[in-house]
């Protein structure tokens, strides 16, 4: 079970709920204007939050397959979708939001004593706001290092950080609020 914070983003124009445990990473080095990166500092899973141009598709859905293979293409790593499907951010009705879970698995590594996941689970959710010409992408990543996380338990697919990470996109959903729409106008 998680535990939450309510939390600002982008200096208040936006506000959700994130892990208790999870820092915000610009308090430490810098991060880009438009992103919003959070790390737990018990682990290494993260939550980066980015808004982007919005990408002029024929539908929606051809969207998300684009910024998910901006995400995923020319990395070595292979690519396991679990599910894609709508979703709805309760505190920002009206809006086409959209979720893709995968899994991303690294080829051998190079340099064998470097550390490397054996793979990582990713949730991304996909908020698009046409009118306001801006997609807001927010990745939730959950790396699993050997003999660093939980096996999942006998007849399950599912370790405990996946479940976390089912846990805080679902939060989000439910939380996500866009205080200052300003925040978009160029």
């Amino acid at each position: 079970m998680v535990s939450f914070k309510h939390v600002e983003l982008y200096g208040g124009a936006i506000t959700t709920d994130l892990p208790e445990s999870y820092g915000d990473v610009s308090q430490i080095r810098q991060v880009p204007d438009h992103q919003e990166v959070y790390l737990d500092t018990n682990g290494y899973s993260g939550i980066i939050s980015e808004i982007l141009q919005y990408v002029d598709k024929p539908t929606d859905l051809e969207a998300l397959q684009y910024h998910f293979a901006d995400l995923v293409d020319g990395t070595g790593d292979s690519t396991n979708v679990l599910g894609q499907g709508n979703a709805t951010m309760e505190k920002v009705p009206g809006k086409p939001v959209f979720t893709l879970s995968f899994i991303q698995t690294p080829p051998a590594p190079e340099h064998p004593g470097r550390k490397q996941p054996e793979f990582v689970a990713i949730h991304l959710l996909l908020l698009r706001l046409k009118e306001k010409g801006t997609d807001i992408l927010i990745t939730i990543n959950a790396p699993h290092y050997k003999g660093e996380y939980e096996k999942p338990v006998e007849g399950e697919t599912v370790t405990g950080l996946m479940r976390d990470g089912e846990e805080i996109r679902e939060r989000i959903l439910a939380t996500f609020e866009v205080q200052n729409w300003g925040l978009f106008d160029a």
